[in-house]
Protein backbone atom coordinates (compact mmCIF):
# COMPACT_ATOMS: atom_id res chain seq x y z
CA UNK A 1 0.00 0.00 0.00
CA UNK A 2 2.84 2.16 0.68
CA UNK A 3 4.85 1.83 -2.95
CA UNK A 4 1.17 2.55 -4.35
CA UNK A 5 0.73 5.62 -2.24
CA UNK A 6 4.90 6.25 -2.87
CA UNK A 7 4.06 6.22 -6.80
CA UNK A 8 1.50 8.91 -6.49
CA UNK A 9 3.91 11.03 -4.77
CA UNK A 10 6.05 10.45 -7.08
CA UNK A 11 3.87 11.16 -10.13
CA UNK A 12 2.66 14.24 -8.08
CA UNK A 13 6.25 14.98 -7.75
CA UNK A 14 7.12 14.94 -11.65
CA UNK A 15 4.23 17.01 -12.03
CA UNK A 16 5.35 20.25 -10.22
CA UNK A 17 8.84 19.82 -11.13
CA UNK A 18 7.91 19.47 -14.74
CA UNK A 19 5.55 22.21 -14.82
CA UNK A 20 6.84 24.49 -11.78
CA UNK A 21 10.17 24.44 -11.13
CA UNK A 22 12.40 26.99 -13.13
CA UNK A 23 16.33 28.73 -12.05
CA UNK A 24 15.81 32.20 -10.47
CA UNK A 25 16.46 34.75 -13.25
CA UNK A 26 18.59 32.21 -15.42
CA UNK A 27 21.42 32.34 -12.41
CA UNK A 28 22.79 28.80 -11.69
CA UNK A 29 22.78 26.89 -8.68
CA UNK A 30 19.09 28.34 -8.19
CA UNK A 31 15.28 27.06 -8.34
CA UNK A 32 11.93 28.42 -7.26
CA UNK A 33 8.27 27.38 -8.40
CA UNK A 34 6.88 29.67 -11.14
CA UNK A 35 3.07 30.41 -9.53
CA UNK A 36 1.33 29.63 -11.75
CA UNK A 37 0.71 27.02 -14.98
CA UNK A 38 0.34 28.03 -17.73
CA UNK A 39 2.92 30.82 -16.72
CA UNK A 40 2.64 34.42 -17.88
CA UNK A 41 6.04 36.49 -18.19
CA UNK A 42 5.64 37.86 -14.68
CA UNK A 43 5.38 34.61 -13.46
CA UNK A 44 8.29 33.30 -15.32
CA UNK A 45 10.24 36.29 -14.27
CA UNK A 46 9.37 35.53 -10.74
CA UNK A 47 8.12 38.78 -10.78
CA UNK A 48 5.64 38.66 -7.80
CA UNK A 49 6.80 37.10 -4.73
CA UNK A 50 4.95 34.70 -2.79
CA UNK A 51 7.13 33.47 0.30
CA UNK A 52 5.42 30.95 1.56
CA UNK A 53 4.37 29.54 -1.57
CA UNK A 54 8.31 28.62 -1.94
CA UNK A 55 8.47 27.81 1.85
CA UNK A 56 6.21 24.63 1.34
CA UNK A 57 7.51 23.71 -2.04
CA UNK A 58 10.93 23.45 -0.29
CA UNK A 59 9.23 21.70 2.71
CA UNK A 60 7.56 18.88 0.15
CA UNK A 61 11.18 18.49 -1.61
CA UNK A 62 12.21 17.18 1.63
CA UNK A 63 9.09 14.57 2.26
CA UNK A 64 9.95 13.58 -1.29
CA UNK A 65 13.39 13.22 -0.25
CA UNK A 66 12.57 10.60 2.86
CA UNK A 67 10.55 8.79 0.53
CA UNK A 68 12.81 8.47 -2.10
CA UNK A 69 16.79 9.57 -1.15
CA UNK A 70 18.06 11.04 -4.82
CA UNK A 71 20.93 12.72 -4.80
CA UNK A 72 19.71 14.68 -7.31
CA UNK A 73 16.71 15.75 -5.19
CA UNK A 74 19.48 16.93 -2.64
CA UNK A 75 20.63 19.37 -5.35
CA UNK A 76 17.17 20.69 -6.07
CA UNK A 77 16.51 21.27 -2.11
CA UNK A 78 20.10 23.14 -2.03
CA UNK A 79 18.45 25.58 -5.04
CA UNK A 80 15.85 26.16 -3.83
CA UNK A 81 16.71 27.39 -0.82
CA UNK A 82 19.61 29.41 -2.31
CA UNK A 83 17.11 30.88 -4.72
CA UNK A 84 14.45 32.08 -1.62
CA UNK A 85 17.53 33.79 0.04
CA UNK A 86 18.21 35.72 -3.50
CA UNK A 87 14.31 36.60 -4.16
CA UNK A 88 13.66 37.44 -0.80
CA UNK A 89 16.77 40.43 -1.61
CA UNK A 90 19.28 38.07 0.53
CA UNK A 91 17.32 37.85 3.35
CA UNK A 92 15.54 35.15 5.01
CA UNK A 93 13.56 37.48 7.32
CA UNK A 94 10.20 39.25 5.89
CA UNK A 95 7.80 41.59 7.81
CA UNK A 96 5.31 38.58 8.22
CA UNK A 97 5.49 36.32 11.57
CA UNK A 98 3.46 33.51 9.80
CA UNK A 99 5.87 33.25 6.11
CA UNK A 100 8.87 33.01 8.55
CA UNK A 101 7.74 30.15 10.58
CA UNK A 102 7.26 28.21 7.65
CA UNK A 103 10.61 28.81 6.13
CA UNK A 104 11.97 27.80 9.38
CA UNK A 105 10.09 24.47 9.92
CA UNK A 106 11.50 23.70 6.20
CA UNK A 107 14.83 24.82 6.98
CA UNK A 108 14.76 22.82 10.36
CA UNK A 109 13.68 19.91 8.64
CA UNK A 110 16.40 20.31 5.80
CA UNK A 111 18.95 20.18 8.44
CA UNK A 112 18.10 17.65 10.55
CA UNK A 113 16.49 15.00 8.01
CA UNK A 114 18.27 15.27 5.03
CA UNK A 115 21.82 17.40 5.54
CA UNK A 116 21.01 20.56 4.05
CA UNK A 117 21.63 22.97 6.87
CA UNK A 118 21.25 26.85 7.16
CA UNK A 119 22.01 27.13 10.79
CA UNK A 120 22.88 31.18 10.43
CA UNK A 121 19.19 30.98 9.15
CA UNK A 122 17.54 29.06 11.31
CA UNK A 123 18.92 31.24 14.55
CA UNK A 124 18.00 34.88 12.86
CA UNK A 125 14.72 33.14 12.35
CA UNK A 126 14.30 32.07 15.38
CA UNK A 127 15.36 35.26 17.15
CA UNK A 128 12.11 36.46 15.02
CA UNK A 129 9.83 34.06 16.62
CA UNK A 130 10.89 34.23 19.74
CA UNK A 131 10.79 37.69 20.16
CA UNK A 132 7.68 38.40 18.77
CA UNK A 133 5.59 37.35 21.93
CA UNK A 134 3.46 39.80 23.10
CA UNK A 135 1.73 38.53 26.58
CA UNK A 136 0.65 42.02 27.39
CA UNK A 137 -0.89 42.89 24.51
CA UNK A 138 -3.36 39.61 24.23
CA UNK A 139 -0.71 37.07 22.15
CA UNK A 140 0.86 35.35 21.24
CA UNK A 141 2.66 36.17 18.51
CA UNK A 142 0.91 38.64 15.83
CA UNK A 143 0.39 37.88 11.69
CA UNK A 144 2.51 40.01 10.65
CA UNK A 145 4.81 42.95 12.07
CA UNK A 146 3.20 46.38 13.60
CA UNK A 147 0.22 44.06 13.50
CA UNK A 148 -2.15 43.37 16.54
CA UNK A 149 -3.86 40.86 14.63
CA UNK A 150 -2.80 37.69 16.56
CA UNK A 151 -3.74 34.25 14.83
CA UNK A 152 -3.10 30.89 14.95
CA UNK A 153 -1.36 30.38 11.36
CA UNK A 154 1.52 32.34 13.06
CA UNK A 155 1.46 30.56 16.36
CA UNK A 156 0.90 27.29 15.09
CA UNK A 157 3.72 26.61 12.67
CA UNK A 158 5.97 29.07 14.89
CA UNK A 159 5.28 26.63 18.30
CA UNK A 160 5.88 23.69 16.12
CA UNK A 161 9.37 25.30 14.98
CA UNK A 162 9.78 26.06 18.96
CA UNK A 163 9.36 23.12 20.09
CA UNK A 164 11.81 21.73 17.45
CA UNK A 165 13.98 24.31 17.77
CA UNK A 166 14.97 24.03 21.85
CA UNK A 167 12.52 26.55 23.01
CA UNK A 168 9.92 23.76 24.49
CA UNK A 169 8.46 26.32 27.41
CA UNK A 170 7.39 28.63 24.46
CA UNK A 171 6.14 25.94 22.48
CA UNK A 172 4.54 24.92 25.58
CA UNK A 173 3.01 28.88 26.32
CA UNK A 174 2.10 29.15 22.55
CA UNK A 175 0.01 25.75 22.96
CA UNK A 176 -1.63 27.34 26.37
CA UNK A 177 -2.61 30.16 24.70
CA UNK A 178 -4.32 28.39 21.32
CA UNK A 179 -6.11 26.39 23.96
CA UNK A 180 -7.24 29.32 26.17
CA UNK A 181 -8.06 31.79 23.55
CA UNK A 182 -9.15 30.67 20.32
CA UNK A 183 -10.84 27.60 20.81
CA UNK A 184 -14.60 27.40 19.78
CA UNK A 185 -16.41 25.95 22.94
CA UNK A 186 -18.91 24.12 20.52
CA UNK A 187 -17.41 22.74 17.43
CA UNK A 188 -13.67 22.28 19.56
CA UNK A 189 -12.39 23.95 16.19
CA UNK A 190 -9.71 26.36 16.33
CA UNK A 191 -11.21 30.01 15.29
CA UNK A 192 -8.86 32.11 12.92
CA UNK A 193 -7.38 34.96 16.10
CA UNK A 194 -7.91 37.68 18.05
CA UNK A 195 -7.80 41.14 17.28
CA UNK A 196 -8.11 44.48 19.98
CA UNK A 197 -10.08 41.72 22.04
CA UNK A 198 -12.23 40.14 19.43
CA UNK A 199 -11.95 36.88 18.21
CA UNK A 200 -11.90 36.70 14.42
CA UNK A 201 -14.35 33.68 13.99
CA UNK A 202 -13.39 32.41 10.60
CA UNK A 203 -12.58 28.92 10.70
CA UNK A 204 -9.88 27.30 8.59
CA UNK A 205 -8.57 23.86 7.45
CA UNK A 206 -4.57 24.53 8.28
CA UNK A 207 -5.84 26.41 11.72
CA UNK A 208 -6.58 23.16 12.47
CA UNK A 209 -4.12 21.70 11.22
CA UNK A 210 -1.04 23.61 12.90
CA UNK A 211 -2.18 23.52 16.37
CA UNK A 212 -3.02 19.16 15.63
CA UNK A 213 1.30 19.64 14.30
CA UNK A 214 2.25 21.91 17.66
CA UNK A 215 -0.17 19.56 20.23
CA UNK A 216 1.65 16.31 18.78
CA UNK A 217 5.12 17.76 18.82
CA UNK A 218 4.35 18.53 22.98
CA UNK A 219 2.94 15.00 23.41
CA UNK A 220 5.76 13.37 21.81
CA UNK A 221 8.72 15.63 23.77
CA UNK A 222 6.59 15.98 27.05
CA UNK A 223 4.56 12.90 27.39
CA UNK A 224 2.13 15.12 29.00
CA UNK A 225 -1.48 13.36 28.96
CA UNK A 226 -2.80 17.26 28.10
CA UNK A 227 -1.51 17.17 24.38
CA UNK A 228 -2.91 13.99 23.34
CA UNK A 229 -5.92 15.04 24.72
CA UNK A 230 -6.05 17.91 22.64
CA UNK A 231 -5.19 16.03 19.13
CA UNK A 232 -8.20 13.79 19.85
CA UNK A 233 -10.40 16.44 20.69
CA UNK A 234 -9.50 18.20 17.18
CA UNK A 235 -8.60 15.12 15.33
CA UNK A 236 -12.21 14.52 15.68
CA UNK A 237 -13.59 17.99 15.22
CA UNK A 238 -11.87 18.02 11.91
CA UNK A 239 -12.87 14.54 11.04
CA UNK A 240 -17.17 15.92 11.93
CA UNK A 241 -16.72 19.87 10.43
CA UNK A 242 -13.63 20.07 8.23
CA UNK A 243 -14.63 17.29 5.71
CA UNK A 244 -17.49 16.17 3.25
CA UNK A 245 -17.74 12.56 3.43
CA UNK A 246 -14.36 12.21 4.77
CA UNK A 247 -12.55 14.32 2.42
CA UNK A 248 -10.73 17.81 3.76
CA UNK A 249 -12.76 20.80 2.76
CA UNK A 250 -10.80 22.78 0.28
CA UNK A 251 -10.17 26.62 -0.11
CA UNK A 252 -9.95 27.60 -3.58
CA UNK A 253 -6.60 28.65 -5.43
CA UNK A 254 -4.31 31.17 -3.90
CA UNK A 255 -2.82 31.17 -0.26
CA UNK A 256 -6.03 29.22 0.24
CA UNK A 257 -4.73 26.06 -1.80
CA UNK A 258 -2.39 25.00 0.47
CA UNK A 259 -4.52 24.61 3.86
CA UNK A 260 -6.22 21.10 3.50
CA UNK A 261 -2.45 20.18 2.46
CA UNK A 262 -0.62 21.86 5.45
CA UNK A 263 -3.70 19.52 7.35
CA UNK A 264 -3.29 16.91 5.86
CA UNK A 265 0.29 17.23 6.25
CA UNK A 266 -0.15 17.45 10.54
CA UNK A 267 -2.69 14.69 10.23
CA UNK A 268 -0.06 12.37 9.06
CA UNK A 269 2.53 13.56 12.02
CA UNK A 270 -0.30 12.46 14.69
CA UNK A 271 -1.38 9.03 12.96
CA UNK A 272 2.61 8.35 12.62
CA UNK A 273 4.07 9.70 15.93
CA UNK A 274 1.10 10.47 18.50
CA UNK A 275 1.79 8.44 21.90
CA UNK A 276 0.28 6.38 23.60
CA UNK A 277 -1.44 2.67 23.93
CA UNK A 278 -5.01 3.45 24.63
CA UNK A 279 -7.68 2.73 23.00
CA UNK A 280 -8.58 6.59 22.81
CA UNK A 281 -4.79 7.34 21.16
CA UNK A 282 -4.98 4.40 18.52
CA UNK A 283 -8.49 5.77 17.69
CA UNK A 284 -6.75 9.16 17.23
CA UNK A 285 -4.09 7.89 15.32
CA UNK A 286 -6.61 5.84 13.19
CA UNK A 287 -8.68 8.68 12.85
CA UNK A 288 -6.16 10.95 11.39
CA UNK A 289 -5.10 8.41 8.96
CA UNK A 290 -8.32 8.08 7.40
CA UNK A 291 -8.72 11.75 6.47
CA UNK A 292 -5.47 11.81 5.25
CA UNK A 293 -6.50 8.18 2.85
CA UNK A 294 -10.14 9.49 2.35
CA UNK A 295 -8.97 12.95 1.06
CA UNK A 296 -5.67 11.09 -1.09
CA UNK A 297 -8.09 8.66 -2.97
CA UNK A 298 -10.78 11.52 -3.68
CA UNK A 299 -7.36 13.50 -4.84
CA UNK A 300 -6.33 11.83 -6.99
CA UNK A 301 -9.64 9.45 -8.82
CA UNK A 302 -10.54 13.30 -9.59
CA UNK A 303 -7.73 14.26 -11.16
CA UNK A 304 -7.21 15.30 -14.68
CA UNK A 305 -4.04 13.76 -16.74
CA UNK A 306 -1.90 16.08 -18.43
CA UNK A 307 0.79 14.95 -20.84
CA UNK A 308 0.70 12.12 -18.53
CA UNK A 309 1.41 13.61 -15.17
CA UNK A 310 -1.36 14.59 -12.50
CA UNK A 311 -3.14 18.09 -12.39
CA UNK A 312 -4.62 18.20 -8.62
CA UNK A 313 -8.25 20.14 -7.92
CA UNK A 314 -8.73 22.76 -5.75
CA UNK A 315 -11.38 20.81 -4.11
CA UNK A 316 -10.16 17.01 -3.81
CA UNK A 317 -14.29 15.89 -3.77
CA UNK A 318 -14.26 16.89 -7.84
CA UNK A 319 -13.10 17.42 -10.82
CA UNK A 320 -10.64 19.81 -11.71
CA UNK A 321 -10.61 22.39 -14.67
CA UNK A 322 -7.30 22.50 -17.07
CA UNK A 323 -6.29 25.81 -16.91
CA UNK A 324 -5.56 27.37 -20.57
CA UNK A 325 -3.02 29.83 -21.45
CA UNK A 326 -4.37 33.29 -20.67
CA UNK A 327 -6.21 32.63 -17.30
CA UNK A 328 -6.13 35.52 -15.78
CA UNK A 329 -3.42 35.11 -12.10
CA UNK A 330 -4.18 35.67 -8.59
CA UNK A 331 -3.37 38.88 -7.07
CA UNK A 332 -1.96 40.30 -3.78
CA UNK A 333 -5.02 42.31 -2.12
CA UNK A 334 -4.28 42.86 1.73
CA UNK A 335 -1.34 40.90 2.44
CA UNK A 336 -2.92 37.58 1.16
CA UNK A 337 -2.91 35.87 -2.67
CA UNK A 338 -6.66 35.72 -4.48
CA UNK A 339 -6.73 32.79 -6.12
CA UNK A 340 -6.38 32.56 -10.48
CA UNK A 341 -9.21 32.55 -12.38
CA UNK A 342 -8.79 28.78 -12.85
CA UNK A 343 -7.34 27.89 -9.45
CA UNK A 344 -5.39 24.56 -10.74
CA UNK A 345 -3.06 26.67 -12.16
CA UNK A 346 -1.75 28.18 -9.08
CA UNK A 347 1.34 26.27 -7.24
CA UNK A 348 -0.66 26.06 -4.16
CA UNK A 349 -3.22 23.87 -5.30
CA UNK A 350 -0.63 21.88 -6.93
CA UNK A 351 1.82 21.53 -3.93
CA UNK A 352 -0.76 21.06 -1.89
CA UNK A 353 -2.31 17.63 -3.90
CA UNK A 354 1.33 17.05 -4.17
CA UNK A 355 2.03 16.85 -0.15
CA UNK A 356 -1.26 15.32 0.19
CA UNK A 357 0.52 12.60 -1.75
CA UNK A 358 3.41 12.35 0.59
CA UNK A 359 1.29 12.19 3.23
CA UNK A 360 -0.95 9.20 2.56
CA UNK A 361 2.77 7.66 1.71
CA UNK A 362 3.82 8.31 4.92
CA UNK A 363 0.35 7.21 6.72
CA UNK A 364 0.14 4.10 4.50
CA UNK A 365 3.46 2.96 6.01
CA UNK A 366 2.90 3.03 9.45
Amino acid sequence: MDQWWGNRAASAEAAVTTRHLDRLWGLPGTQLGVVGWPSTRKDRAFGTWHYWWQAHLLDTLIDAQLRDPQPERAGRIRRQIRGHHLRNIGRWTNSYYDDMAWLALALERAGRLVGVGRPGALATLGRQLLGAWMPELGGGIPWRKQDRFFNAPANGPAGIFLARYHSLHRAQQTADWIENTLIDPETKLVFDGIKAGSLVRAQYTYCQGVVVGLETELAVRTGEERHRDRVARLVAAIGEHMTHGGVLRGAGGGDGGLFAGITARYLALAATTLPGESAADVATRDAAAGIVLASARAAWDNRQSVDGLPLFGAFWDRAPEIPRPGVAPGKLVGGAVTESAAPERDLSVQVSGWMLMEAAHTVAGR
